[in-house]
């Protein structure tokens, strides 16, 4: 009866787990969710004045397409801001959240058949997305020894004729990396020289705590020329309910997208994009605060689950996930079985723990499990303590 496309769509595992953990708090269960992948912070008050005087002022109905010329012109002046980027308003578009750009890009550029690079672990979203269209996602293997860099030899070694896309996400989901320049640099030049697009992913651009987010688009004109940069105002502004995201990239492309645009959703909520007009090009001082806040998380975090015996984690230098290693406890047992992969993890320490993670098969390494650390610091602590007594407790 479906469509043949939804026989291999899996639906989303995070959304999953937070379901599962909101069914047991329903049930009066203390759960701790380190599932969540929003901040825990509000909407500062500066972006929900800017919303409330869009609605005010009557600003209540359809808009262009791609984005009002206000907030292209805001992305325009955030890129170059922040980036160094130069673009101009007519190489931008608007849509419901950067989920539904990468969609819009995978439209525009995807042929049944064709191969989208994606480095592994990789958000989920990538591959699905990729499928949906018959194309074919082709996982590139990162390592954790080099704190999942991008790996320049392993990119060339996965371009065939078929090769259409990069997909790079940095700092990414679930690893919290951060791609090192001179991988950039390398892997952008690939690109140039094999004729494949490269689509960069920096919705957590603003949460890189060890040294200056570099986008791969600055490193050369010809470089820039073959990417498309992916934001959204969702991570640095905790706006993720308000549903905005942006791409800015050559002019045939924009401009493809929101063709496919105007057909599926039209605009993104007008009131929305006057709030991001103000978010992009107001004061950025909640950016730092929040920024420095989730950075002392991530010391906590990963400093106790370094002290749990079987478990190890890298440090992430963005993003607010840690991705440890638990292959260290598989064959222990537990009362619901034998430790054999992530997802028998996660059930345990759900059970056991009292503690919501993501399995990290469903990100492409069935040894690791991701937890944000998009909660509060007392949270976090709490959590860890439970899982220390929960492995302590392990047979085996």
């Amino acid at each position: 009866m479906l469509a043949d496309r939804l026989k291999t769509l899996q639906p989303s595992p995070t959304l999953a787990m937070q379901a599962r953990a909101k069914a047991l708090r329903a049930q009066g269960i203390n759960v701790i969710s380190f599932g969540a992948g929003e901040p825990d912070f509000d909407t500062p008050r500066r972006i929900k004045d800017a919303a409330i005087r869009a609605l005010e002022s009557g600003q209540t109905k359809y808009t262009e397409v791609g984005g009002i010329p206000e907030l292209r012109a805001a992305v325009c002046h955030k890129l170059k801001r922040d980036l160094g980027l130069g673009y101009t308003p007519e190489e931008v578009t608007v849509s419901c959240g950067a989920k539904h750009t990468l969609y819009n890009i995978f439209m525009a550029l995807v042929n049944p058949g064709d191969e989208v690079m994606v480095p592994s672990p990789f958000w989920v979203s990538y591959p699905e997305q990729v499928r949906l269209l018959g194309g074919v996602p082709v996982p590139v293997e990162t390592l954790e020894s080099t704190g999942f860099d991008l790996d320049p030899a392993a990119v060339r070694r996965a371009v065939t004729a078929k090769t259409k896309i990069l997909v790079l996400n940095s700092p990414g989901n679930p690893t919290g990396a951060g791609f090192s320049a001179a991988a950039l640099e390398q892997v952008g030049q690939l690109a140039v020289e094999r004729g494949f697009w490269i689509v960069s992913d920096e919705c957590y651009e603003a949460l890189t705590y060890e040294g200056r987010h570099v986008s791969i688009a600055s490193l050369s004109p010809e470089i820039k020329a073959r990417t498309l940069v992916v934001n959204t105002c969702s991570k640095a502004y905790a706006m993720t309910g308000w549903r905005l995201g942006y791409a800015a990239g050559p002019k045939g492309i924009i401009k493809a997208m929101t063709d496919i645009q105007s057909q599926v959703t039209s605009n993104p909520t007008s009131i929305a994009q006057w709030a991001a007009v103000e978010a992009l090009a107001g004061p950025q001082d909640e950016v730092a605060q929040m920024a420095e806040e989730f950075d002392r998380r991530r010391r906590v975090i990963v400093e106790a689950l370094n002290a749990i015996p079987g478990i190890s984690c890298v440090t992430p230098k963005g993003a607010f996930y840690v991705f440890p290693n638990v292959s260290g406890l598989f064959g222990k047992r537990w009362k619901g079985g034998t430790l054999k992969g992530s997802a028998d993890v996660c059930a345990f320490l759900l059970d056991e723990a009292l503690i919501a993670t993501v399995a990290g098969v469903d990100f492409g390494s069935d040894a690791h499990i991701r937890l944000s650390y998009a909660t509060g610091l007392e949270t976090i602590k709490e959590g860890m303590s439970r899982m220390a007594a929960a492995v302590r407790a392990l047979e085996g």
